[in-house]
Formats: C-alpha cells, sequence, structure tokens
C-alpha cells in the first residue's frame, strides 16, 4: 500500500473539519421537531458505530509477522480475540513438558507422547471454546496458525509413533522406554518436532502482544521475569510444568 505523504493527511483533515463545520453551523439553526430528529439520528449513528466495534471485536491493534517452518512469514492483524486465543494456546504450551527438550537418557518417550497428545485435545477444546476471530482483510488468524500446528506437526508425528510405542509396551509390559529398539529414532524425531514447534509458540506469544524477550524466557523458563511485556493479557501466572 503506498504510504500518503502529510500534505494528503492536511488536506484531509481540512475538508473534514470544514465538512463538520457546515454541518454543526446548520444544525444549530435548526429548532424545534427538526433539532430533534438531528439529534435521534446522531446518536443513532454512533450507537450502531459503537456496537459494530464491540460485536466484531475486531479493533484493529496493529500488524504481526510470524515465520513458521513451512509456512514461511504470516502477517496477521493483531485484535483483541487474537490476544485471548494466542494467550491461551501460548500458555498452554510454555506450560507442558510437551516442548521441553528431552535430553537423550533422561526422562521418559511416554511422558512426553501422552503430553503432546493432550496438548492436541487442549488446543482442539479451545478452538471449540472460543468465538471465531474475525477475518481482516486477507490476513490469516490465530485459528489457522493452531490449526496449521495441529496438522503438519503434532498429528503427522503422534500417528506414528504413538501407536508403535503403544504395542511395544503391550510386549514388552513394565520395561523402560529405554530399552525399546526405536527409543533413540522417536527422540531425534521428537527433538526435530519440539524446534519447529518453538517457532509456534513464539508466533502465540507474538500474537498475544508479549514481546520477543519476554516469550524466549518463558519458553525457556528462565525466572525473574517483571510480567510487564505481555500487552492486552493481564499479568503473566507462574509457570508450571504439567503432564
Amino acid at each position: 500500500m503506498v504510504r500518503r505523504g502529510w500534505w494528503f493527511k492536511a488536506l484531509v483533515g481540512l475538508v473534514v473539519g470544514a465538512a463538520v463545520g457546515v454541518a454543526v453551523y446548520y444544525a444549530s439553526l435548526l429548532k424545534g421537531q427538526n433539532l430533534f430528529i438531528l439529534a435521534g439520528a446522531t446518536a443513532g449513528a454512533v450507537a450502531a458505530v459503537v456496537v459494530h466495534a464491540y460485536s466484531v471485536s475486531g479493533i484493529r491493534l496493529t500488524d504481526v509477522k510470524v515465520t513458521v517452518p513451512q509456512l514461511s512469514e504470516l502477517n496477521f492483524v493483531l485484535t483483541r480475540d487474537t490476544q485471548q486465543v494466542a494467550w491461551r494456546l501460548f500458555k498452554e504450551m510454555t506450560s507442558r513438558v510437551a516442548v521441553r527438550p528431552l535430553a537423550p537418557g533422561t526422562g521418559r518417550l511416554r511422558e512426553a507422547l501422552s503430553s503432546l497428545h493432550a496438548l492436541v485435545l487442549l488446543t482442539r477444546q479451545i478452538l471449540d471454546e472460543v468465538r471465531p476471530s474475525k477475518i481482516v482483510g486477507a490476513a490469516p488468524s490465530v485459528e489457522h496458525l493452531a490449526l496449521a500446528m495441529l496438522n503438519r506437526e503434532l498429528a503427522p508425528f503422534l500417528s506414528r509413533w504413538h501407536p508403535e510405542l503403544h504395542a511395544w509396551e503391550q510386549e514388552s509390559p513394565g520395561r523402560p522406554d529405554q530399552e525399546w529398539p526405536k527409543n533413540a529414532e522417536c527422540r531425534t524425531e521428537l527433538a526435530a518436532m519440539q524446534t519447529r514447534l518453538r517457532a509456534y509458540v513464539l508466533g502465540f506469544g507474538k500474537l498475544a502482544g508479549m514481546s520477543d524477550d519476554t516469550v524466549r524466557a518463558l519458553l525457556d523458563g528462565e525466572p525473574g521475569l517483571d510480567n510487564t511485556n505481555a500487552k492486552g493479557t493481564g499479568s503473566l501466572p507462574h509457570q508450571r510444568n504439567t503432564a
């Protein structure tokens, strides 16, 4: 879009100001019934604008660019609806072990896969509960980003490894998953997917109105945050790890 110069804005301001001045002048000449009709029409127009703004909850705040693997760079229009949904998704992802690195020889694959499966269910639940974001122009919505995460990352990974690990557990009850012959391969793919998931988490954080530094600090579990960089989401809760 071509940016208008200051002279264009000044010209528009002069024209609009003159029109308002003329309207006010002629309105001041009205009396009796005509004055009441004009006042009522003006009040109705203002009320309609206010109702429309609150009904769509799509007051444009700013544009946000999010870079995600396989999706390149996406341009989002940040609205209050976007912030609320993005904050819920960000909170769920950063408070779960699903996105925490699983170092070789540590942790349990079963716990990590179960956490990923729970994240899928919670993401779907959030998308079912919230009112769909209003689409502003051709910009994608936060729901598009969430569905891309489910369909491109979580679903393909779980559709392969969850059944295979479950089948081995049924054949070898009581044995630790470190003894699973495909343990190393699964951990390698899990680490690669978690790296890609990090980009989605960063995207949800930016859409929630937080600065890049705050998002990375929360994602890395760094203490001592002042919780002042989240815009429109209220103070950030203390992080906790859940399954």
